[in-house]
């Protein structure tokens, strides 16, 4: 079997790769380096199974020449974090939506099964608790960039779903909801790695907003299982379908369990979302997603709680400090 992974050397496509690779898959892997590292693909850098290609998604014949011969394409290649989005917000669109476009079509041209990686940001500001697949997205202002990430993927949903239907081909859309573990880096934004560091730095965490906000993380161990089981599940054909916890949290408990969990002697900082990230952001105040359709196709469930996510990225980001202090 061979499967092309677009955002290879990223946080969830690195983990993704291994899988793949242990099960057997030969996998070909693309990545600009832009935010992912291949330093994340060291253990299987050597795999005889296994090659990265340094290149981009918009670079349409790269993409067509390697999804030719591909059984599985799963395209998790994005500018995702808020940071990014907010400094890059022109190149962010382009590569959310005219990358996915080139994905998406290669993929069909191949005949191959595509997973298309989307987000619970497709939900926009609806803060049911409990969101289910066909629960409408309640969408913010276009004018705003801090839901331009939202509306593209959005437009790749939809991009898939009419290729679905027009040219028949065999896909489905993964939804994650704040997927978290070890080499995820907050330094685009992701929230639980970014107060890790400044614990373990002993600075304040930062908490932009009220703090109230409530969310739901979920270990990548826990989702790429079922990322590699709902690209051959015929009922999810056509389907979008969510992943994640619903255990809840706010962002300021959050904090405090960081604080407690490392032993450090941290304050919390708090920070507007004006002066955090500028003019064109706003936040919704609970994100819970309802997984009984991912339970029903291929028996997900988020097995790990959030302590047990805390304690693996702290012992990640614990080793990666001591390794540095030691050279």
């Amino acid at each position: 079997m061979k499967s092309l992974v677009t955002g290879a050397a990223g946080f969830i496509g690195s983990h993704l790769t291994e899988a793949l690779l242990a099960a057997g898959h030969e996998v070909v892997g693309l990545d600009d380096l832009s935010t992912g590292r291949a330093a994340n693909l060291a253990e299987v850098a050597g795999h005889p199974s296994f090659r990265l290609v340094e290149g981009s998604i918009l670079d349409r014949r790269l993409v067509s020449e390697l999804a030719q011969g591909a059984d599985r394409v799963f395209h998790l290649a994005a500018a995702v974090g808020s940071f990014v989005i907010r400094d890059r917000t022109l190149a962010a669109l382009r590569t959310n939506i005219h990358g996915t476009e080139n994905v998406v079509e290669a993929a069909c041209q191949a005949g191959a099964r595509l997973l298309l990686a989307s987000t619970s940001e497709i939900y926009g500001k609806n803060d049911k608790a409990g969101l289910r697949e066909d629960d409408d997205r309640v969408a913010g202002s276009p004018l705003r960039s801090r839901w331009s990430y939202a509306e593209a993927k959005a437009i790749d949903e939809s991009l898939v779903d009419a290729y679905v239907r027009e040219k028949g081909l065999r896909a489905v859309i993964a939804r994650f909801f704040n997927t978290v573990g070890p080499r995820q880096t907050g330094r685009y934004g992701m929230v639980i790695p970014r107060f890790v560091r400044q614990a373990l730095a002993g600075e304040p965490l930062t908490v932009f907003g009220t703090g109230e906000q409530v969310r739901c993380f979920c270990h990548v161990a826990d989702v790429i299982p079922a990322v590699v089981a709902l690209i051959d599940c015929e009922p999810a054909a056509g389907q979008a379908v969510n992943l994640g916890s619903s255990e809840q949290v706010s962002i300021c408990e959050l904090a405090h369990r960081v604080i407690a969990l490392t032993g450090s002697d941290s304050g919390i900082k708090r920070q507007t979302y004006l002066a955090a990230l500028g003019p064109g952001y706003e936040d919704m105040m609970r994100r819970v997603p309802d997984c009984s359709l991912a339970a029903g196709l291929v028996g997900f469930a988020a097995t790990r709680s959030l302590d047990d996510i805390l304690r693996s990225v702290i012992g990640e980001q614990a080793a990666l400090q001591g390794a540095a202090c030691a050279l």
